[in-house]
């Protein structure tokens, strides 16, 4: 592990560094019982972001879900998402507009059906205003079912809807603004797990691509991009990676190809021959962590 960075952690938060390890491990992970327990990869994964952020692990300014690949869905509250985006030195203030059409979904509040944020930027002559709209990233209440009878717990969109369409807001204009990127919010991280169960093993035979040919570049920042999210368990990362730099044809198939090596990876198969071996843990882990989570992939 990155002895450094755990050093500066527990100086930071005055905890100490023998420490420091163990009480993230125990609560700056949500995980469902008999889950299985937190690896040190995945903890310094959680801290190499924390980091770069300026975020607080301890008040849960930042905490993590642990997904399918043995990586991290990073998750920010509102109270982080607040401190990163006031701490931006070109951040130069933001103001909500409201839509005047009111909606009522069952089980929760009256809410506009929409709700806009301008975000200023010292650097720039002109505000940035992103629209969110509530059908679009309302969530429906827990329900389940005990002793054969169904129940339903509200949550916070249902009792706080008009709130939470504002935070929502807030934090997609923050993304586009300052672009702040490998970090979520709690329901983006819990539909990421989501999508992530749907996964079965069976996928690790998919068919091969044969959705045009793709260009070489895209050849070759798939092969950087499967070994890089190897050695840092960073698979989601190296697929929003692949969104934001690809469309069309190239797209699809870095998509295809990354996903083909996650379930292969998933199932306990070899990886495709182009990706580098795996490091060993303190042996650049972390460095190809944060390069993954956060940055351009180095050249092969």
């Amino acid at each position: 592990m990155n002895n450094k960075l755990i050093q500066k952690f527990a100086e930071r938060f005055s905890v100490d560094q023998v420490k420091v390890v163990e009480i993230l491990k125990a609560t700056a992970f949500k995980q469902k019982a008999g889950s299985a327990p937190v690896t040190d990869e995945q903890m310094m994964a959680l801290l190499i972001v924390a980091d770069q952020y300026g975020l607080n692990p301890f008040t849960r300014e930042i905490y993590a879900f642990p997904d399918k690949q043995n990586g991290i869905v990073p998750v920010v509250g509102v109270d982080g998402w607040s401190r990163i985006i006031n701490q931006h030195p070109d951040f130069d203030g933001m103001e909500f507009r409201p839509s005047d059409h009111i909606v009522e979904i069952a089980g929760a509040k009256p809410c506009p059906d929409w709700m806009e944020c301008l975000m200023y930027r010292k650097d720039r002559a002109h505000a940035t205003a992103i629209r969110e709209y509530l059908d679009e990233v309302y969530r429906e209440p827990f329900t389940g079912t005990k002793d054969g009878r169904s129940y339903t717990v509200p949550g916070p969109w249902q009792t706080h809807t008009k709130r939470f369409l504002r935070h929502k807001t807030m934090i997609q204009a923050a993304r586009l603004v300052f672009g702040f990127v490998g970090i979520y919010d709690q329901d983006e991280a819990e539909r990421i797990l989501e999508g992530q169960s749907e996964v079965v093993a069976a996928e690790t035979d998919l068919a091969p691509f044969t959705g045009g040919e793709p260009s070489q570049e895209a050849q070759r920042k798939t092969r950087q991009l499967i070994a890089r999210a190897e050695k840092a368990g960073a698979w989601q990362a190296a697929l929003d990676y692949a969104t934001e730099h690809f469309q069309g044809t190239d797209l699809a198939y870095v998509t295809h190809e990354i996903t083909k090596a996650r379930n292969a990876r998933q199932a306990g198969d070899s990886l495709p021959a182009q990706a580098d071996p795996p490091v060993l843990p303190g042996k650049g882990a972390p460095a190809k962590a944060k390069e993954a989570l956060h940055g351009e992939p180095v050249e092969a």
